[in-house]
């Protein structure tokens, strides 16, 4: 009789651990949801930073980010941080003329570089923008936050660019050596 349990109990433990060894280990382990947490806390404040350049701006661009959209400005051979003014306006002005600049938006984003769109000893032009128009191979179609990017102009050694965006958000600005970079978030919580 003795040998019939230690049988029967031998032959349920080993149907325990076929049973338990059958179910897969996903159904049994905690799944976890990965998340990307946006960078928060840049505020919608004015900046300023760097210093000017003689060297002429060649090219802007754009760039869809999960949390942000981002405008950069190459200047480059500036050898040092091209600088910059960033801020909210009202109303976009033209330097020079004070002829106000249209752009498309609930919010515009002024951002002046501290480098001219031409060549200072010839005054030719070396970025192809023009007052008051998009910003030549700029295709701001599907973002989430840029609506409108315009050339305003350039100015005693001064360009200038509104850009629109769906509400007033945060933004960051990073300059580098031959560059400046504007990143505005797509909301003010830092979630996607």
């Amino acid at each position: 009789m003795a040998r019939k349990r230690t049988a029967w109990a031998t032959a349920a433990l080993v149907g325990i651990t076929l049973t338990a060894a059958a179910v897969p280990a996903q159904a049994t382990a905690p799944t976890t949801t990965r998340t990307t947490a946006c960078p928060t806390g840049w505020g919608s404040l004015a900046r300023t930073g760097g210093a000017g350049t003689t060297e002429p701006l060649t090219n802007v661009r754009a760039g869809r980010h999960a949390c942000y959209d981002r405008l950069v400005i190459d200047v480059p051979g500036a050898g040092k941080g091209v600088g910059y003014r960033v801020g909210y306006v009202d109303r976009l002005h033209q330097d020079g003329s004070g002829r106000p600049v249209p752009v498309a938006g609930k919010a515009v984003l002024e951002i002046r570089v501290m480098a001219p769109a031409y060549d200072p000893e010839t005054g030719a032009p070396v970025y192809p923008g023009r007052a008051g128009r998009p910003l030549p191979g700029v295709d701001l179609t599907g973002y989430r936050t840029f609506r409108d990017a315009r050339f305003v102009g350039s100015f005693e050694g001064e360009s200038q660019f509104g850009l629109g965006l769906r509400a007033r958000l945060p933004f960051r600005v990073t300059q580098t050596a031959d560059r400046v970079v504007v990143d505005v978030a797509h909301n003010w919580t830092g979630s996607r």
